[in-house]
């Protein structure tokens, strides 16, 4: 009867890989892998699909692979599927040489008989940029990060020129593409795979049961239990020390900090702010730090009555106390924020600053027309995120930072933001807490998917903001090789949010992690992206 009874949930929910056995019962998971614990619950398992969350900064680097990866140090692209690379002169065609031993992994639902070809980047990326694409509207047929950033009207076409050579031709130049295709969101699917899913009329399937040519494949996932990932023998790399990772999205039980301290679990990612001190005092865990490229802000919506106001939102970013924001939230490990880009960032502005004044706020309020103030609805996602590790209290301290200024939020909080659903309702939003994690080193990725006019369709634009000559700035700064030319541009785009101030900048979090002293090769990345390929147990 248990038996029956789990194979009939899993054919009701089809992202349900495995049957109802105890997650944890098996011992070899510490013999020969590591549990983690963190990071949410997956929706796909399709990076392509995702706005961010686990599936993007944890799971997709060790089920795909892409055509490059960034560089531990100098955080530039370099060869990862693709060996090399030419570019024509004006920037408009990129030409990609693949290895030819990269595999495909052999799951319970496919077994490959082919390699990774130009065949698979062609119909990875025809898929994001193609109508016609047989699975372009599959899953939804929603590309987020790839959609603000106007990807398809980017890429003019992808087409094999052979079995290893792909050709990518833009409408326009483009100097961070390459950088785009070292991100988590570019990962390389399976032709072969794809085309059997069309004949059993299974379509879905390439984005619930994935198949890629990462260092690990997904064996087991048991919603709010475990994500259960298997070692790729065939990897090209040289298969990983590591025979299983086991992921612990439990949502019952105790915490993840008590599971760090009690072994049940040997990574802790992102340990809320007031927890390093409480790790750090144990000789059997190590804990690692990362300044991170990430952005905590508040979107004021530019379409809401008094949020239109360009003195309402001057006032706003005068009232926030980010000082006592970092102290009371970061505990004084963070930064505050002086525009969306951090510190670490080529095209920070270092003279720029927020001052903190409710006076002159007040006077701003009063110069709009709300002496006696308004009201407005605070959205707030409860899960603690590295650019904000506890969202509930920051928006307290705002609530009252705001209310000295005569205006009364209320928080309305859930879990998580979704992003699909918000995209129906934009306009009712006042104000969303959120923030961002960058994806690549560029400052384009900060201020493009977030502020530009074309990421108003994708609900990645909460503030509802358009500013055509701040889509300008960046549209030339893209073109440009010159760095120092390009950073003068970035500077004008900032200067423009600053002027109009669609959000405000909160602060820059830290990233940490948690491991047992036992664990050896985990390292961080200031973009989320961790591939545990190199990871052993030293006992």
């Amino acid at each position: 009867m248990r038996t029956l009874y789990c194979l009939l949930f899993a054919s009701l929910f089809p992202l349900i890989l495995v049957g109802c056995e105890d997650p944890f019962s098996d011992n070899s998971i510490r013999n020969r892998g590591f549990i983690y614990c963190g990071g949410g619950q997956p929706n796909t398992f399709n990076p392509q699909l995702s706005d961010g969350g686990l599936t993007t900064y944890t799971l997709s680097s060790q089920i795909f692979d892409r055509l490059l990866q960034f560089d531990p140090v100098t955080y530039q692209p370099i060869p990862m599927l693709a060996q090399s690379w030419i570019i024509n002169p004006n920037g408009t065609q990129y030409t990609f040489f693949l290895r030819h031993n990269a595999t495909f992994q052999v799951t319970d639902w496919f077994i490959p008989h082919q390699g990774v070809t130009a065949k698979d980047v062609v119909f990875s990326f025809k898929r994001l940029i193609s109508q016609e694409h047989p699975f372009h509207h599959v899953s939804g047929g929603k590309y987020p990060w790839f959609d603000s950033m106007d990807f398809a009207g980017l890429v003019d076409n992808v087409e094999a020129l052979d079995d290893y050579t792909v050709l990518f031709t833009l409408s326009r130049p483009d100097v961070s593409f390459l950088s785009t295709l070292a991100t988590t969101y570019a990962v390389i699917h399976s032709s072969e795979y794809a085309k059997a899913l069309q004949q059993e009329g299974k379509l879905s399937r390439i984005d619930t049961h994935p198949v890629g040519s990462g260092a690990f494949y997904l064996d087991e996932y048991q919603p709010h239990q475990i994500i259960r990932l298997k070692r790729h023998w065939g990897y090209w790399k040289g298969a990983a020390p590591m025979e299983q990772i086991v992921y612990d999205i439990s949502i019952h039980g105790t915490g993840t900090l008590a599971k760090l301290v009690t072994r049940e679990c040997d990574v802790l990612s992102s340990p809320i702010a007031s927890q390093p001190s409480v790790i750090e005092k144990d000789p059997d865990f190590v804990l690692s730090y990362q300044t991170g490229m990430n952005v905590a802000f508040l979107a004021l919506n530019t379409k809401h009555p008094a949020l239109s106001s360009l003195d309402v939102r001057q006032a706003i970013n005068l009232a926030v106390n980010r000082d006592d924001i970092i102290q009371s939230v970061y505990y004084g490990i963070g930064t505050p924020a002086t525009g969306m880009l951090p510190p670490m960032s080529w095209a920070y502005a270092e003279h720029a600053k927020f001052t903190f004044s409710p006076r002159l706020a007040i006077s701003l309020m009063t110069k709009a027309g709300y002496r006696h103030g308004f009201s407005v609805d605070l959205l707030v996602p409860l899960t603690p995120k590295r650019f904000n590790p506890n969202p509930r209290k920051t928006a307290e301290l705002i609530q009252s930072n705001l209310a000295a200024i005569g205006i009364t939020v209320n928080i309305l909080t859930q879990e998580d933001i979704n992003r699909k659903k918000l995209r129906d309702n934009l306009d009712n939003l006042d104000m969303v807490l959120t923030g961002w994690i960058a994806d690549n080193g560029d400052p384009d990725n900060f201020l493009r998917p977030l502020l530009s006019c074309k990421a108003q369709s994708t609900s990645w634009n909460l503030s509802n903001w358009c500013n055509r000559s701040f889509d300008r700035f960046l549209d030339a700064a893209i073109i440009t090789e010159d760095r120092k030319k390009r950073r003068e541009l970035y500077l004008q785009a900032q200067t423009i949010l600053r002027d109009r101030m669609p959000i405000i900048p909160i602060a820059h979090g830290v990233h940490y992690q948690a491991r047992n002293l036992t664990l050896r090769g985990m390292t961080l990345s200031p973009f989320g992206d961790k591939s545990f390929a190199n990871v052993s147990r030293n006992r």
